[in-house]
């Protein structure tokens, strides 16, 4: 499978239609969700340091617990490399970011304190450019570097920032899951303080929008994307009719900024700026993703195909193959991969993507083949490590797939669904002991404490005294035990 989570998977004609509508104009007629906003922390005053993390620590355990999440390597690689383009040219005091790719298709980004990056896999939906896309990320990472949510709470006085950190994994839930599950433990009256202070001013937002410009060109990237996205959400909204979406409710946009936001665009240099082709195969890769069924999105790709201006359009054939894996139509996605990868000697997501079709044939020995050699040249990379594990498993070779997935959790130690796949290859490897200490660090990441000690306890148990590993998970455990005491006496 390309991401984790199930769709449905219904035919009928209207909906290839519909299809064809989104992937043409980059509008699609999903229900809006609640729109999470962006949240600033503060260099002293009332959230900083510590504070900052152990709010962003208890969001990430609410979204790890409730909300869907796409675990798509190449997604989240791509998601990653954008961000980290523009994070040197944010006046970020923290660059340490976490990032949260969120299953729904509903338009989206967020960041709250703690370094917590958000982002919708609807945005990739919506954003017909790359400059567009990253736009929105850039916007974001300005509210959080002018920590805009701090200096609303001085304003107010609003005090007890941990017990805010609280209400705040309500308000992410609540966003993230569509669902009034959030608000269902946070008093009213607490609930729309927090949602008011959750609403940015115009002049953070002003300042959020000049901000965001200078991280686009800083980054060599086009400000003019700004003012673009902001006109397909103005869109949006119109097609909304009376039900205005929270994205605009807590950022407010008007025809005024979105007209401001032009003219400060076309302040910086007339540079034009192409967009890297990689955000193009992940868009068609989320569109087949979204689509009602496998069915409608080989016909809408097809269909797209027969226009003759886009015949050799590889994100659009890309995205083709991808509709023919999931539809099982494995030779005609074989044949468009190898034909790309012909003319894109090297080019990861299609070697993947092959290796995918491969692994969906049974065909181990040729999705290792594959893999193994482009791992050979790009040494670490997170997509072809990630199905070389995948392929192990499915394989049966467990003790080769836990290697390749310590690397992972060693590169990306706050993806839980790493922790649980290498619990898996070690529990397939028959190493117990792996197996205690891959589920404890899931644990830690769920939120569970209490679980995760109990793990390392038995991993303990089952170590001889003296043996180096056996340090290894006492030490893990005492942190674990010291985290357990000082919640206990908070």
């Amino acid at each position: 499978m390309i991401v984790n989570q199930p769709r449905p998977r219904t035919l009928a004609g209207l909906a290839v239609t519909a299809f064809l509508a989104l992937l043409f104009a980059a509008l699609p007629g999903h229900a809006q969700e609640s729109r999470l906003p962006s949240i600033g922390g503060s260099g002293g005053g009332l959230i900083a340091g510590q504070q900052e993390s152990d709010i962003g620590r208890q969001v990430m355990v609410s979204i790890r617990r409730s909300a869907p999440r796409i675990s798509d390597p190449l997604v989240y690689d791509y998601l990653s490399a954008i961000t980290y383009r523009l994070v040197p040219s944010a006046p970020l005091q923290n660059r340490d970011l976490t990032l949260a790719l969120i299953d729904s298709p509903a338009i989206n980004a967020f960041a709250v304190p703690g370094g917590i990056v958000g982002v919708n896999g609807g945005l990739f939906l919506n954003a017909a450019t790359e400059q567009q896309f990253a736009s929105v990320l850039a916007h974001e990472l300005a509210h959080l570097s002018q920590r805009h949510f701090a200096r609303r709470m001085e304003q107010q006085e609003t005090s007890a920032p941990l017990t805010l950190a609280g209400m705040i994994a309500g308000i992410v839930l609540s966003a993230v899951t569509q669902s009034d599950i959030g608000f269902a433990a946070i008093a009213g009256t607490q609930a729309l303080a927090a949602q008011n202070m959750l609403a940015y001013s115009r002049a953070h937002e002003q300042e959020a929008d000049r901000v965001g410009l200078d991280i686009l060109a800083s980054a060599g990237m086009d400000p003019h994307g700004m003012p673009e996205m902001f006109e397909i959400m103005m869109r949006q909204n119109r097609m909304q009719g009376n039900r205005l979406p929270e994205y605009l409710s807590t950022h407010p946009l008007t025809q005024s900024r979105v007209a401001d936001t032009r003219s400060r665009a076309e302040q910086y240099p007339d540079e034009k700026i192409r967009d890297g082709q990689e955000y193009h195969l992940m868009r068609s890769r989320l569109q087949v993703h979204y689509a009602p069924s496998a069915d409608v999105a080989v016909e809408t790709f097809e269909a797209y195909l027969d226009r003759t201006d886009v015949q050799r359009n590889d994100a659009i054939r890309y995205g083709l193959s991808v509709a023919y894996l999931e539809n099982r139509q494995y030779d005609k996605a074989v044949d468009i991969l190898e034909d790309l990868l012909s003319r894109n000697p090297g080019r990861i997501t299609f070697q993947v993507t092959l290796a995918e079709v491969r692994l969906a044939q049974n065909r181990m020995d040729d999705a290792r083949a594959l893999l193994k050699d482009a791992l050979a040249r790009n040494p670490g990379n997170y997509p072809i490590t990630h199905t070389l594990a995948r392929t192990e498993i499915a394989d049966g070779n467990g003790a080769a797939a836990a290697e390749y997935l310590k690397q992972l959790t060693r590169q990306f130690p706050g993806q839980e669904h790493l922790w649980l796949k290498l619990a898996e290859a070690e529990g397939m490897a028959r190493n117990i002991v792996g197996v205690h200490r891959a589920r404890a660090e899931y644990d830690v990441l769920m939120g569970d404490l209490e679980s995760a000690q109990r793990q390392l306890r038995q991993a303990q148990e089952k170590l001889p005294a003296g043996a180096p590993q056996r340090q290894v998970v006492t030490e893990r455990l005492a942190e674990i035990t010291s985290r357990l005491h000082a919640r206990a006496n908070s």
